[in-house]
């Protein structure tokens, strides 16, 4: 993720209730929901015309969640949230996930041929989103030539780590995992 813009470092979260238990992908997908519904936080994001922006949230149940805006034309490119369950949902705009429907082996391989009929391809308009389960791997994309787009995104537990790839044709190759404090 590139840096925001001016946004504050926490902002609190709408209406996020304390669970006493690990927030489960269901309240995860039901705190974006939620979150993306609060009008007044999604046109507080700072958007940069080139680079992604965004402002970190209290999640529910001490998970991790960001408001982020992707300018016209960005993406994340292919990687995984490894050992944390998540969820997003488009605030405004559209995005596009590119997915992989195969449980890939967490450690110990640098490149993968994946199997015919794996991509997935999803397009999450205004309100749209998603739940997904650990080491779910994709990639996000703002296809508009124009309009930005902002999206509401929670994980548990806090990410521990981001494995990035890249893709050409079948072949997968892991390229690097990041840590926390590499975007933080």
């Amino acid at each position: 993720m590139s840096a925001p813009l001016s946004a504050p470092a926490s902002v609190p979260a709408a209406s996020a209730a304390p669970s006493a238990a690990a927030p489960t992908q269901a309240d995860l997908f039901d705190f974006v929901r939620r979150t993306a519904a609060d009008l007044d936080l999604i046109a507080s994001l700072p958007l940069d015309p080139e680079g992604r922006t965004w402002v970190r949230l209290e999640g529910p149940g001490g998970s991790e969640a960001w408001l982020i805006g992707w300018p016209p034309g960005t993406g994340t490119g292919w990687h995984d949230h490894a050992d944390s369950v998540g969820a997003f949902l488009t605030a405004a705009g559209t995005l596009k996930e590119n997915s992989l429907a195969a449980r890939l082996p967490t450690d110990g391989w640098k490149t993968l041929e994946l199997s015919e009929g794996v991509d997935r391809e999803r397009r999450l308009r205004t309100g749209q989103g998603r739940g997904f389960g650990r080491h779910h791997v994709h990639e996000v994309l703002n296809e508009s030539l124009t309009e930005h787009a902002v999206s509401v995104h929670a994980y548990y537990p806090p990410l521990p780590q981001i494995r990035r790839y890249s893709r050409t044709g079948p072949l997968l190759r892991l390229e690097s995992v990041e840590r926390p404090e590499d975007w933080q």
